[in-house]
């Protein structure tokens, strides 16, 4: 899993293409019910569970 990989599952699920991989989730317009399908699409592609209390603590794909 890359930080591009991230950009990609961010900009599906807020419907955008302004997505860097410094881009934070919620300042482009996310919230908690968003980023748990984030957290979920992760899962789903490459495996590892991510906890809601990661996406807090740097909500980038970088920092993901």
């Amino acid at each position: 899993m890359s930080p591009s990989d991230i950009v990609e599952i961010f900009q599906r699920v807020l419907n955008t293409r302004e997505v860097t991989t410094s881009s934070d989730f919620f300042e482009l317009g996310g919230d908690s019910l968003l980023a748990t399908r984030v957290l979920s699409a992760i899962a789903r592609q490459f495996g590892p569970e991510l906890m809601f209390e990661d996406f807090l603590d740097d909500p980038t794909p970088d920092g993901l």
